[in-house]
């Protein structure tokens, strides 16, 4: 449906990795759900970057610019990073004036900043999603000229003006509700045991090397050969050829390795305890599907947001974080104390659960249409 005979044009810019895409998905099928045929979506993004990729797999409409960042050593690339920004901000004027946008709307990554930065240039209003607890670079810089700054996570004033910030939680797909996947398909689908709990070990498709060396040592030791639980083990696919090679040396009946898990919902069903990284989206997931877990941070990511992702859960009693320094001594032994202790396990599915956001895409694009002077109904 249009409204008052309008059809809006939206621009929705992000990438570089799934938490920036999925995230901008989302709202773009909350945006079509809402308005129907009176929606026109244009996704922007990095040339050479996955979201030119996934994002018209999904069906969307994507265009490209040869926007890059600085590399984190020393690189004779870095020289070419000023020429780049600013062809990018040439065509990304091109972009949005040709497509006529109505509002900008960015989720991070590096193809946002030229876009949101022309269409502020241009005096459009423009929409920040910031995923994580600690912002990033770009939408800091990009919030002082946004209409409005749509965050996860409360305290986000000390880096964007509390008069635009609105609370609305990360924006999940439709394959996640409250109400999950039927436990009893999910441990048929994985061929495990009602009468035994279920610890999920997940560190994203291509997979986390040190939750995989956690994976071994625990395998390898008497203790991780009698304990009473079994596993579903993401080895992620780049290490899949030596995750099953060990397996193979090892074998282990009360472990499940899959490369890639293809079904979350049925994987969250099964689950009792969660051990995984804290990216936002994971950590979005996690709260919707009320699964209790056991946070280990990456280390290489950007501000280190990972772990502030994790402690801010942790503070009010919702997971435990384990450092990726020690996590191959300590994770597996944290979960069996966990899973020994129902009550802690109670809390804390209890107290995740509270920290959910059902209708952070439906929330996000109420605020997209304010902008536009669009009664959001």
């Amino acid at each position: 449906m249009e409204q008052n005979g309008k059809k809006y044009r939206i621009i929705l810019s992000g990438g570089g990795t799934g938490g920036h895409i999925y995230p901008a998905v989302a709202v773009a099928e909350a945006l079509e759900r809402r308005l129907g045929d009176g929606v026109e979506l244009l996704f922007v993004g990095a040339e050479g970057k996955m979201e030119m990729e996934k994002v018209p797999a999904l069906g969307y409409r994507i265009e490209g610019l040869p926007i890059a960042g600085l590399q984190r050593r020393l690189d004779w690339r870095n020289l070419l990073v000023p020429f780049k920004v600013l062809r990018s901000l040439r065509r990304a004027r091109r972009i949005v004036r040709a497509f006529g946008a109505d509002v900008v709307v960015g989720f991070g990554g590096y193809a946002s900043a030229p876009v949101l930065r022309a269409a502020q240039a241009m005096g459009l209003p423009t929409v920040i999603q910031e995923q994580n607890s600690y912002a990033g670079v770009t939408n800091k810089l990009l919030a002082r000229r946004a209409r409005r700054i749509c965050t996860a996570y409360e305290g986000m004033e000390r880096f964007f003006p509390a008069d635009r910030i609105v609370l609305t939680g990360n924006p999940l797909r439709g394959g996640f509700s409250q109400r999950g996947a039927d436990r009893a398909a999910a441990l048929a689908h994985y061929g495990l045991a009602a009468d035994r709990p279920v610890v999920l070990v997940v560190g994203g498709s291509l997979g986390t090397r040190s939750l995989n060396e956690m994976m071994k040592a625990w395998i390898a030791s008497p203790a991780g050969a009698e304990a009473p639980v079994q596993v579903i083990w993401q080895t992620g696919k780049y290490y899949e050829r030596e995750m099953r090679a060990f397996l193979e040396a090892h074998p282990a009946a009360h472990v499940r390795q899959v490369a890639f898990i293809d079904r979350m919902d049925y994987a969250y069903a099964a689950a009792d305890l969660v051990i995984s990284r804290s990216g936002a989206g994971t950590v979005s997931e996690l709260c919707l599907v009320a699964k209790p877990a056991i946070f280990v941070p990456s280390p290489n990511v950007a501000e280190d947001h990972q772990t502030k992702n994790a402690r801010a859960l942790e503070a009010k009693g919702a997971a435990v974080v384990v450092p990726d320094a020690v996590c191959r001594e300590e994770a597996m032994p944290r979960a069996l104390a966990l899973l020994a202790d129902p009550q802690a396990l109670a809390a804390m599915r209890d107290n995740i659960a509270r920290l959910a956001t059902p209708r952070a895409a439906d929330d996000i694009v109420d605020e997209i249409l304010k902008t536009t002077g669009a009664a959001a109904k």
